[in-house]
């Protein structure tokens, strides 16, 4: 197994293609749901193998996918050319603590409409610094989406016939991800479901 980076964010990871399709057959609709809108300069935070950048580049108008794993950075380059490349999206590895340092490139010449992060927050250890890297580069009226797996144990979440997901102590619960969001500087707005077995969180950047 390949050695994780320091700053992995604990209990996450890459889920088997397949059953990362039969969890979210259509990426747009979460981002959709989540407040992704058509013009938008989005930021894609802990990416991964790139399974919402892809879609993400045919909504926004300007995407930056960051993970701190440099393998998930070249899978999702890899996975955002198998579906015609874009020339709106951006990589970077990076910790999503530094996420204000790695979005002063000359890239970024604004600030961003939204950040969008998928199944990682429960593996934060800090989540009032990572709101405040976030809000650090959200502009006033900004979204901060935060895709979490529902607080059940394991084995009711079964995906393709197994138990998946986070260990059931790591899970969240909305009040909980609110706690660990708010304090640094980000206002709950709403929530949805994105799928059986998880629901969006999304802050915005008070104005």
């Amino acid at each position: 197994m390949t050695e994780r980076p320091a700053g992995f964010f604990t209990g996450t990871g890459m889920p088997d293609p397949q059953w990362w399709m039969a969890l979210w057959p259509d990426p747009a609709q979460v981002l959709a749901a989540v407040g992704v809108s058509p013009g938008m300069n989005v930021i894609d935070l802990c990416c991964g193998d790139g399974w919402f950048t892809a879609p993400l580049s045919k909504l926004a108008r300007k995407v930056k996918a960051i993970d701190i794993d440099a393998e998930m950075v070249e899978a999702a380059r890899a996975r955002l050319a198998e579906n015609g490349g874009a020339a709106n999206c951006e990589f970077a590895v990076a910790n999503a603590y530094d996420l204000a340092t790695v979005v002063q490139e000359p890239y970024d010449q604004e600030p961003y409409d939204h950040v969008f992060l998928a199944n990682a927050f429960h593996g934060v250890p800090d989540g009032p610094r990572l709101a405040r890297a976030v809000r650090a580069v959200l502009r006033p009226g900004g979204l901060f989406a935060v895709v979490n797996w529902y607080a059940r144990p394991r084995e009711t979440t079964p995906i393709l016939g197994e138990p998946r997901g986070p260990a059931t102590e790591q899970r969240m619960t909305l009040a909980q991800t609110i706690a660990g969001v708010e304090p640094g500087g980000l206002k709950f707005r709403n929530a949805v479901d994105v799928s059986p077995y998880h629901y969006g969180a999304v802050f915005e950047r008070p104005s």
